[in-house]
């Protein structure tokens, strides 16, 4: 568990100084569909908003987790509130996720023997929201990014 929590807080440590050090170049390709200005913007209302909270949130959604602490870097989210919500999001998502599997384990055994069909089906709930927007995106008018 110690592991877990460690190898979190220490992978979004690196993602949020990658968005510090190199995003800022990322984000000013006006040809860039990926990193756009825009996204910038977006990110820095998105943090001031709901800043420190968003951090330790975003452990929980897939995909997301994964760009949070690079836009926090790309954003100038203050590092020290970013360390503090980055180790708080890491104790609570290193830890709560091993003890879920491990009680989810002992009260049901059946799925330690059919691991095979709980990981598909871990995996398919976790790309769905992924799936989902992506399809919003297609059918959004052309120039709409963010389908509300």
């Amino acid at each position: 568990m110690l592991g877990v929590t460690l190898a979190a807080i220490a992978g979004d440590q690196v993602g949020y100084l990658f968005g510090k050090k190199v995003g800022p170049a990322l984000f000013k390709r006006p040809e860039s569909r990926l990193f756009k200005p825009s996204y910038v913007e977006s990110a820095e209302k998105f943090f001031a908003k709901h800043g420190s909270k968003s951090i330790v949130l975003a452990r929980f959604v897939p995909i997301v987790r994964t760009f949070t602490p690079i836009v926090a870097g790309v954003s100038n989210m203050h590092y020290r509130t970013f360390v503090k919500f980055n180790v708080i999001g890491g104790i609570l998502w290193g830890a709560g996720i091993t003890l879920l599997g491990y009680t989810l384990g002992r009260a049901f055994p059946a799925i330690g023997e059919n691991i095979e069909i709980a990981v598909v089906v871990i995996v398919f709930v976790s790309i769905l929201p992924v799936i989902i927007e992506f399809i919003r995106h297609r059918r959004a008018p052309k120039g709409d990014h963010f389908a509300e």
